[in-house]
């Protein structure tokens, strides 16, 4: 599973002041937990920002945005961020922040109960 590791390295200097941080393996990278939920991931070459379903039009109107497509279905509230819209601090801190804005009102997968 390969994924960019610089910007892994970037996302995690730009969570380095958050509380409670996990790394995860999934979506063909690293997602990085934020308080218990997803929050933002490298996938390969490029950035996957849960953004939530109110602030997820605008996203799509950003450089370098397209939707999260899993199988058939669209991920509202989700996107991948190619290297257009990631070049610059101003548009990497852009997706983080939304994405770190979203967190704080975003819900918590359920656990899953674990099989005997």
């Amino acid at each position: 599973m390969a994924y960019n590791e610089k910007l892994a390295d970037k996302v995690r200097e730009a969570l380095a002041d958050q509380k409670k941080i996990e790394e995860k393996v999934m979506f063909r990278g690293v997602c990085f937990m934020v308080n218990g939920k997803m929050c933002i991931c490298v996938s390969e070459d490029e950035l996957m920002c849960r953004v939530g379903p109110d602030a997820y039009e605008e996203a799509l109107d950003q450089p370098g945005c397209r939707p999260m497509v899993h199988g058939t279905r669209t991920m509202k509230g989700f996107v991948f961020v190619g290297d257009e819209g990631i070049r610059t601090k101003k548009q990497f801190d852009y997706w983080v922040n939304l994405a770190l804005a979203f967190n704080k009102e975003a819900k918590a997968a359920k656990k899953k109960k674990k099989k005997p």
